[in-house]
C-alpha cells in the first residue's frame, strides 16, 4: 500500500509539473496578489476532485465514447481560455499602473479567482479523460474501486494543492520584481499569449 502510495504521489507530482492551462492562470492571478493566487488554486482543485468522483463513478466513460459530448466541452473549453486569454493581453497592452493594479486587487473578490480556476478545470474534457484513466492504476488489487478512487482523487486535489502553493508563493517572493511596469507586461503578455494558443489549439484539434 505505501508503495503503491508513493508510486501515485510521484505521479502526481509529474503531472503538475507539465505546463498547461491552470499552471498558466495560476500564475496570472498570483501576479494581481497571493490571495487572488491561492485562490485559483483551490477553484482548480476542486474541478480536479470533481473530474476524479465523476472518474469513480465511471461517468466520464460516457464522455469519452461520444464524439458530440466530448466536441461540445471541447468548444467550451477553448472559448474560455480564448477569453481569459484575450482579458490577460488587454491588461498588459493597457499597461495599468500600480495604484490601477491595487484597486484592481481590491475589487476582485477570492471568489472570482476561485470560479475562474474552478472554470477552466472544468471546461477542459482532457482532464476527465485524463482522470478516468489516471486514478484506477492505483487502485490496489482487492480494494474496493469507488471508494479508493474517491479518496485518490481527494489526495490528488490536496496535493496539487500544496504543489501549486508553491508557484503563489514564489511570485509573492518575487513581488518587487513582479511590480515592475515592465516585468509585469511582459508576464502578463506570455500568460495572455500562452492562454490564447491554448484555446486555440484546442478549438481545432480532433
Amino acid at each position: 500500500m505505501l508503495t503503491t502510495l508513493l508510486a501515485f504521489l510521484g505521479a502526481c507530482t509529474i503531472v503538475a509539473a507539465a505546463p498547461g492551462p491552470s499552471t498558466m492562470l495560476i500564475i496570472k492571478e498570483s501576479l494581481r496578489s497571493k490571495r487572488a493566487g491561492f485562490a485559483t488554486v483551490l477553484g482548480n482543485e476542486t474541478g480536479v476532485f470533481i473530474w476524479g468522483v465523476v472518474a469513480a463513478f465511471g461517468l466520464t466513460a460516457l464522455l469519452a465514447a461520444s464524439e458530440v459530448a466530448y466536441d461540445v466541452m471541447r468548444y467550451v473549453g477553448a472559448a474560455v481560455l480564448i477569453v481569459f486569454g484575450i482579458q490577460t493581453l488587454r491588461a498588459a497592452w493597457r499597461g495599468q499602473g500600480q495604484a490601477d493594479l491595487d484597486a484592481d486587487v481590491k475589487v476582485r473578490s477570492p471568489w472570482a479567482s476561485y470560479r475562474s480556476g474552478l472554470a477552466i478545470n472544468l471546461a477542459n474534457p482532457k482532464a476527465a479523460i485524463f482522470a478516468m484513466s489516471f486514478l484506477p492504476q492505483f487502485v490496489p488489487a482487492g480494494a474496493p474501486q469507488l471508494p479508493t478512487m474517491i479518496g485518490l482523487a481527494a489526495l490528488w486535489a490536496v496535493f496539487e494543492v500544496g504543489y501549486y502553493g508553491t508557484y503563489v508563493w514564489f511570485v509573492g517572493r518575487m513581488k518587487k520584481v513582479v511590480s515592475r511596469a515592465g516585468v509585469r507586461k511582459r508576464l502578463e503578455q506570455v500568460s495572455g499569449g500562452v492562454l490564447l494558443v491554448l484555446g486555440v489549439r484546442m478549438a481545432v484539434e480532433s
